[in-house]
């Protein structure tokens, strides 16, 4: 009865941005759970195929839509064509976003714009559209893949942490409108986690490294599989009393103020 709660056989879903890293990584804990997945990439056919490829490869269900999620007329288009080639969308996972390292004060209003679009405003976009079949047939998830930024400020990252800040209050105006057709709206926020992007600065005696570690109560890096748990379990029957939370898959970061410097 109680791992039933966790079951997403004959359940889709469609996770944006997840032909690598921590989106790749929620998706395969969501079809492990039993869920066939939707797969979308933007950047180009070929890394589309190979991530299904990865993904058949493991033995899940995985079909591969390639658009932008900031383009609505794509978003409606392939949204219509998921529906008819696939089935009627159960979950949705809105991972696809960017990151631009610049100074406020130096930064081109144009990059700005480009990451609140990519961050904060595709997540509405393809929420909005997916959402009209789940209210039609009165059930649904959405996950809003948040970060430590939607609580924390840090140097270089104010248009991401404006877009984050954001998109942890659109979740929860999506929960406050949405609730009341069975349909459950909350978010991930994840810490510093191992991928292939911060492999250069998770080396013994990085600066960074140092103090992540010693920083995060668990006194490591998150491994991508660390995101699964929370991931099925905001996509199951387990959640369905829950909504317009942010769950915080960060090893205690942002429990704690640190440690002293002089204590071990």
């Amino acid at each position: 009865m109680s791992l039933s709660l966790f079951d997403l056989k004959n359940k889709v879903a469609l996770v944006t941005g997840a032909t690598h890293g921590l989106g790749m990584a929620m998706a395969q804990g969501l079809g492990r759970a039993g869920a066939t997945l939707v797969i979308n990439g933007a950047s180009s056919q070929t890394k589309l195929d190979a991530a299904v490829a990865e993904y058949t490869a493991l033995g899940l269900q995985a079909h591969g839509y390639l658009f932008d999620v900031t383009n609505e007329t794509q978003v409606i288009e392939n949204i219509q064509k998921i529906e008819q080639e696939v089935g009627s969308i159960d979950i949705l996972v809105n991972n696809a976003g960017i990151i631009k390292r610049t100074p406020l004060e130096d930064m081109e209003v144009k990059d700005f714009e480009q990451v609140i679009k990519v961050d904060l405003v595709s997540p509405f976009i393809v929420s909005k559209h997916v959402v009209k079949g789940m209210i039609a047939k009165g059930e649904g998830k959405i996950i809003n893949i948040c970060s430590m930024m939607s609580e924390l400020g840090r140097n270089t990252v104010g248009a991401y942490a404006a877009a984050k800040g954001g998109l942890k209050m659109l979740t929860r105006n999506m929960a406050t409108e949405w609730a009341k057709y069975n349909v459950q709206v909350n978010g991930i926020g994840p810490g510093y986690f191992a991928t292939s992007q911060t492999a250069p600065i998770r080396t013994e005696g990085h600066p960074f490294n140092d103090f992540i570690i010693s920083r995060t109560p668990a006194g490591r890096w998150g491994d991508p599989e660390d995101l699964q748990g929370a991931t099925i379990f905001l996509a199951s029957k387990a959640s369905d009393f829950v909504n317009g939370q942010i769950i915080y898959v960060d090893g205690g970061l942002l429990a704690t103020i640190g440690k002293p410097a002089n204590e071990n």
